[in-house]
């Protein structure tokens, strides 16, 4: 069992939880993920590691109430336990020779994105950050990643906040006056999609960090499997093991996107019941 022994309400549906985890946080690299499960009938669900406390042996994550884990995840509260805590999982993103970087966060990616952003800004690197949300309502980690960047930008798609328009827009405007030795774009396919096309423009290198639906982490199960171009042939790999970061012009955004909604339904059904449990608690 894994306390949680503190938890912030980021916004309404969104909650950071820092978990005892002394293993986990000794190992753990801005990029690589964690598995969770709430309970012993729980699903598991992969959590990007969103920081590490070493001394303290705690490890940060942050999600987004979207679903029956996350919903029951909400409700065990600070000083409960939950089930499994397993990791680190995962690659973690690459920071050799890179200089001068631009950092693309979209809504709940933005908790990926920070520790990358931390520890580019950590080595010395020039950080640019761009970070974009639906409205003001859902901006989130703000202060952090002024902290962690040279540069921010901060985007609403309804302009109650910061700039106008998604993250596109300031990306390409940069692009046409400078150059980055990396993108790192993190957040929902379609937004990293765009980005990609945005960068493809200027034939500037993007790496993209995907999180598809994954069951055991380890690239036995092929759930989080992902098509990718390579030398004009098709290929799979596995998120888990291969990832989660990857050239994003490789990667084949609508074959993603497409397999993103196989289980929309059964999802739904199981938030309906867990909500509905709550409820009657």
């Amino acid at each position: 069992m894994f306390k949680i022994v503190h938890r912030r309400s980021l916004r309404p549906t969104v909650t950071q939880i820092e978990v005892e985890a002394p293993l986990v946080a000794n190992k753990a690299k801005p990029g690589q993920f964690i598995i969770l499960r709430v309970d012993e009938d729980g699903e598991r669900i992969p959590l990007t590691v969103a920081g590490v406390n070493k001394e303290e042996g705690t490890v940060k994550v942050i999600f987004q109430v979207v679903g029956a884990t996350t919903t029951k995840l909400n409700h065990v509260p600070e000083g409960g336990y939950i089930q499994d805590f397993v990791g680190p999982l995962g690659n973690a993103t690459e920071t050799e020779g890179i200089k001068k970087v631009c950092i693309v966060g979209g809504g709940v990616g933005c908790a990926i994105a920070l520790p990358v952003a931390e520890e580019f800004h950590r080595i010395g690197a020039d950080v640019t950050s761009i970070i974009g949300f639906r409205n003001k309502d859902l901006v989130i980690l703000e202060e952090e990643f002024r902290a962690a960047s040279n540069r921010l930008i901060v985007m609403t798609d309804d302009g109650s906040y910061g700039r106008e328009g998604n993250c596109t827009v300031p990306l390409r405007e940069l692009l046409e006056k400078e150059k980055f030795d990396n993108i790192i774009c993190i957040g929902p396919l379609v937004m990293m999609k765009f980005t990609v096309l945005t960068a493809k423009e200027f034939n500037a290198p993007i790496t993209v960090s995907m999180s598809p639906i994954m069951i055991d982490g380890t690239g036995m199960c092929g759930g989080c499997r992902l098509t990718l171009h390579e030398d004009g042939k098709d290929i799979i790999k596995f998120a888990c093991v291969d990832g989660p970061d990857f050239d994003g012009y490789k990667v084949d955004f609508d074959n993603a996107i497409m397999r993103s909604r196989m289980y929309t339904d059964f999802e739904r059904h199981a938030y309906e019941e867990t909500c509905n449990l709550f409820k009657n608690a």
